[in-house]
């Protein structure tokens, strides 16, 4: 059966851990640190610390922000259920947002819906690595918190004075500060944890007179670091198999019955001359690299179903390809009750977004097994 989820873990990353083991350097420490230059150095951030759980990044954020005690914190219904139940287990209240049909993601006309209905902060959730009209939702002028679990190393391209393209913003430049979380579903993992990060130098100044006082017990260990150091070093190569996939994937679909995200939501032309490729990591050249969509990240390949989950799970099946409910883990999962009247896309989009395998380690046999069942969907 090959299984919806599969880490990115192969012989070098396995390599690193058993190196720290080795040495005895399971506590935080050396790599740690290691792994927080490696992270300001792929976000463009200021600073950043790494921390055992995404509900403590998310808690020193706030803080650093100085959100006002029992204010009320918007979040997609989309989101992973952990924002809702940290948001609540701090103390403050949360306002569940619906999102729109083809993204899967809150718009600026959603959020501002939010605002008007007391939300003061947009924990902002960039769901299978698709990035939002990011202008028009910083354009509302409310702090955010980027969630980029899932969007890191999505690019939003810019625009010199002469019209040419500029250098692109990353995923995880534009909020306030910026949770990446470490878990084994998301697009980089490290076994656990998160890292919290600063993308301007006032922002890291406020956090790191929290940084300053953490203790030992609350900093990722180096274990988990060395696994996320090297995943983050083979980021650009693992992402290149994902696009590659992705693409084969997309075109299996695209004369089928069921639909797919829209992306690059954040038009605009990349830069593809040879000393930017080499910046962002890219080891191939010309028109290969073009042809790929940087403007977000394929973490997943995420499809929207005409009929019934049921039914394309159990033929999935019979071909030896597993299949999973794209949101199982979300908020609206944990309160659907609740929930429905008010999130009624989201609600859709839960109960028929369907997961594919897509991950590096899937061989061309595999991948072609996978087409071929996308292909002839019920």
């Amino acid at each position: 059966m090959i299984q919806t989820y599969s880490t990115t873990i192969r012989r070098k990353e396995m390599d690193a851990v058993l190196t720290c083991m080795v040495d005895e350097r399971i506590g935080p420490g050396e790599l740690n640190n290691r792994f927080i230059q490696q992270i300001k150095t792929f976000f463009d951030c200021d600073g950043a610390v790494a921390l055992r759980s995404p509900e403590q990044a998310l808690k020193y954020a706030l803080k650093s922000i100085g959100f006002e005690e029992g204010g009320t914190i918007m979040i997609s219904a989309l989101a992973p259920s952990w924002q809702l139940f940290a948001i609540e287990d701090l103390g403050y209240k949360a306002l569940v947002l619906d999102v729109e049909d083809s993204t899967g993601l809150v718009n600026a006309e959603i959020v501002q819906r939010g605002i008007n209905h007391g939300g003061r902060l947009l924990i902002l959730h960039e769901s299978m690595g698709i990035l939002p009209q990011m202008d028009e939702i910083m354009a509302l002028g409310i702090p955010v918190i980027e969630d980029v679990s899932k969007s890191a190393g999505a690019l939003v391209p810019t625009e010199e004075e002469n019209g040419q393209p500029g250098k692109p913003l990353k995923a995880g430049s534009f909020g306030l500060y910026s949770i990446l979380c470490l878990e084994e579903k998301d697009v980089i993992t490290a076994g656990g944890g998160a890292v919290l990060m600063a993308p301007n130098r006032r922002e890291w100044n406020v956090l790191k007179r929290f940084v300053d006082k953490l203790s030992s017990t609350e900093l990722l260990p180096d274990i988990n670091s060395a696994l996320g150091w090297i995943q983050l070093k083979e980021f650009t190569k693992n992402e290149e198999s994902r696009k590659q996939i992705f693409s084969l994937y997309h075109r299996a679909c695209l004369s089928g019955r069921h639909k797919m995200y829209t992306r690059n939501n954040n038009p605009g032309s990349l830069p593809v001359d040879e000393a930017q490729k080499q910046k962002e990591g890219l080891e191939n050249s010309g028109k290969e690299n073009q042809s790929f969509d940087y403007t977000s990240t394929m973490c997943a390949f995420p499809l929207l179903l005409t009929s019934s989950f049921k039914d394309v799970k159990q033929y999935a099946a019979k071909k030896d390809i597993e299949i999973s409910l794209a949101y199982e883990d979300s908020v609206i999962a944990s309160r659907e009750e609740e929930l429905s009247s008010s999130c009624i896309r989201a609600k859709s989009l839960y109960l028929r977004c369907a997961l594919f395998p897509l991950y590096p380690r899937l061989t061309h046999s595999q991948v072609s097994k996978i087409v071929k069942v996308l292909g002839t969907l019920p």
